[in-house]
């Protein structure tokens, strides 16, 4: 260790470029865009041929870009955020010889007490019991029945939503909160008459969902590298900071509801909910989680209008709830946790074996009955996705129909303009061109010459018809008349004929329309074959496909790339410097000074330095670099300094996710793409605008109270690790 205390090394040009490389990397995190690259369009096509002959992908088709013979280049645009940054410095940091094996081993692998492969295990195993959880829908079930408790009193049902989700946060973690907690947030403000704007209910519930993420080390992947790193016990954890984060929410709910967001229009004193018919709460809910479940319902939500919020107000007040599954996993959850804590307040240091050993098998068993749970009701699973696709396709295609019919009706209209025109221009023609539309029937030129219309044989059933327009004995030029043609997608779409044209849909059942699109369809390709398999993973495993598809997948290549970057910083001399540093600023501040100077560091690092989880990584990397300064200088730290400094660092970088950013959590870009998928827009400046008093304050309350508890809990003797 001592020569990694070494701070000459930052001298060289390696050690430098890694710092900037560290810099930039975290700025791309902050702002992602994507970089055009330009390739030969003859490369371009032939690389989709070649993957087309091979039949992974559909056969290319010939667009008129590319006949444009000017257009030599293709434009592809390469996403840089906030997985592939870290992983394209890393790269080039090998390339140039600035890491090497020592770095790569030491940030995946693990070292100093830090496995970054085992926090990754175990956050995602548990990951995936809490979100199966979430899909049965319980934390929706129980956020309605806390809508039901508040009644129609606006401040009373804020207290319930937040106390509700300070305490199901507090054991599940924040994620699951944020899946289900936004939504629901997002369709009652949608079906309220007098909330004029969600920005109270929103920002409080994701507050507080990432302070109550602080409770237990579980809870949030920057606890367990926390945990990990110092080698503190579960239960030690939580008796630690259970006293600030709990403060934390008791005096930020006044300040929220009565301070914060004291507008009659963000909560009112009584809130006017619209009513659910009587035929729609005995309707029996469906889940959400098979495709098409809703039928229409998803895609009048995405109009917006009222028939939408008919249907956001369903889904509120009539939710789905699996109670088999809820049970299953609540039971799975306790259990794993219970087991967790127990075994590793007997254990030592808190360390002896992994803990994803308890919590893979707890996933596998709430895996296995998902699996179960989709086989055995695949056939009505089935049946209700082929019913609400057939619903969604009937749906587009009347939009289609009518979209049509209206193209057809300004195309009638242009053309008894030019015959007007005609007739001023032409005065001693023999005839006149007239045509006109009387409801579904058209007719051009001549009266008796018309289409007409059969009865359908169902309401499913809709005809357009169009005749060439003439005029006198001779006819105009025949023009490309707009018709509906529906394929056999029954996917109304536009096409043109100079011919008279009349199509009748109609709706055959699955298993003849899957015949036919067999016969007509292109090839079967890797990619359809995926498509096809996912469709069915969905209508027969619905909710072990949901869970899986909401899993915090790309958290896994993020945090390991950072685990890297941090240990480039390390053996180039920079991390030392930092400790250093560090220890300049509490020797002369005390344990005051520790506590708020990292409290306040850490927050203004999840911002700019890979989100909270690699603020929580540098961090503990540069509290063990000064637990070292102190180890060679034998000038031991106080057990006060020292804690002082770990727990303001925990409440940082958890409170840290509602700070001036979205990035500064994965949690922050997870509720603003479900908040822009519910039509409510939060901007960047209003996040940081809205959130600057309410992190001001946590920060400010936690600290306060972890000072008092330091004090109070902890001696001047000196650190023993």
């Amino acid at each position: 260790m001592a020569e990694d205390l070494d701070t000459s090394k930052i001298r060289n040009w390696r050690s430098i470029i890694t710092l900037i490389v560290f810099v930039i990397t975290n700025i791309i995190v902050l702002f992602p865009f994507s970089v055009p690259i330009y390739i030969p369009r003859w490369l371009y096509n032939a690389t989709l041929d070649t993957l087309s002959a091979l039949r992974i992908i559909p056969s290319r088709k010939v667009s008129p870009r590319d006949q444009d013979e000017r257009s030599f280049m293709v434009r592809i645009n390469i996403p840089l955020n906030f997985v592939t940054a870290p992983l394209a410095a890393d790269l080039f940091l090998l390339a140039i010889l600035a890491i090497g094996r020592k770095e790569v081993h030491d940030g995946t692998i693990g070292a100093d007490n830090i496995s970054p492969i085992d926090i990754m295990a175990f956050f995602l195993t548990l990951a995936y019991i809490a979100i199966s959880i979430d899909a049965s829908g319980l934390i929706r079930w129980l956020a309605f029945k806390v809508l039901q408790k508040g009644g129609g009193v606006g401040h009373r049902l804020f207290f319930y939503l937040y106390a509700f989700f300070f305490g199901l946060g507090s054991f599940i973690g924040n994620d699951p909160i944020i899946l289900s907690g936004t939504a629901f947030l997002a369709y009652m403000t949608r079906v309220s008459s007098n909330i004029v704007h969600p920005r109270a209910w929103i920002h409080s519930q994701f507050a507080v969902a990432n302070i109550a993420s602080a409770v237990l080390v579980s809870s949030n992947p920057t606890n367990l590298v926390l945990a990990g790193a110092f080698q503190i016990k579960f239960i030690v954890y939580t008796a630690n900071m259970i006293v600030p984060v709990v403060a934390t929410a008791i005096v930020m709910f006044p300040f929220l509801l009565y301070i914060i967001f004291a507008d009659e229009s963000l909560i009112p004193y009584s809130i006017q909910m619209h009513e659910l018919s009587e035929e729609a709460k005995a309707r029996k809910p469906v889940n959400p989680n098979i495709p098409h479940a809703r039928g229409n319902a998803e895609e009048e939500e995405e109009i917006n209008n009222e028939n939408g919020k008919l249907l956001s107000l369903e889904e509120i007040m009539n939710p789905f709830l699996d109670k088999g599954g809820a049970a299953f996993g609540a039971v799975i959850m306790a259990a794993t946790l219970i087991t967790l804590l127990a075994i590793n307040a007997a254990s030592q240091s808190g360390q002896e074996h992994p803990v994803f050993w308890v919590t893979l098998p707890a996933a596998f068993i709430m895996f296995c009955w998902d699996l179960a749970s989709g086989w055995i009701h695949r056939h009505e699973t089935r049946e209700i996705a082929a019913k609400g696709r057939r619903e969604v396709e009937a749906a587009r295609a009347e939009r289609d129909c009518e979209g049509s019919s209206r193209n057809l009706q300004e195309h009638d209209d242009n053309a008894s303009d030019r015959s007007r025109r005609s007739e001023v221009l032409e005065p001693s023609s023999q005839s006149s061109s007239r045509s006109f539309v009387d409801g579904d029937k058209v007719s051009h030129g001549n009266p008796d010459i018309t289409s007409r219309k059969r009865a359908p044989r169902d309401d499913s059933e809709k005809r357009l018809s169009a005749d060439p327009v003439y005029s006198g004995d001779e006819p105009f030029p025949k023009m490309s008349v707009p018709v509906g043609v529906m394929d056999t997608s029954q996917k109304l779409t536009l096409s043109t004929s100079p011919e008279p044209l009349e199509v009748t849909p109609t709706f055959v059942d699955e298993e003849k329309r899957g015949v036919y699109q067999k016969e007509t369809s292109s090839p079967q390709t890797l990619v359809s074959l995926t498509k096809d398999l996912y469709r069915w993973l969905q209508e027969t495993f619905p909710t072990v496909t949901v869970v899986v598809s909401h899993m915090p997948f790309p958290l896994v290549p993020f945090a390991l790339a950072m685990f890297v970057l941090v240990q480039a910083l390390v053996t180039k001399g920079w991390v030392p410097v930092f400790a250093y540093g560090w220890d300049h600023w509490v020797n002369k501040t005390g344990i005051v000074g520790a506590i708020g100077g990292m409290g306040f560091l850490s927050v203004i690092l999840c911002n700019f330095a890979g989100t909270n989880i690699g603020t929580t990584i540098l961090l503990s990397r540069v509290i063990q670099a000064w637990q070292e300064i102190h180890r060679q200088n034998g000038i031991p730290i106080s057990d006060r300094t020292f804690w002082a400094s770990v727990y303001s660092m925990a409440i940082g970088v958890n409170y840290g996710a509602f700070s001036t950013a979205f990035s500064a959590s994965l949690a922050g870009l997870l509720w603003r793409d479900i908040l822009g998928r519910k039509h409510i827009r939060v901007g960047s400046i209003e996040f940081a605008r809205v959130n600057l008093p309410i992190i001001a304050i946590a920060m400010a309350v936690g600290c306060t109270v972890l000072v008092g508890e330091i004090y109070i809990m902890r001696k001047d003797t000196p650190y023993d690790a």
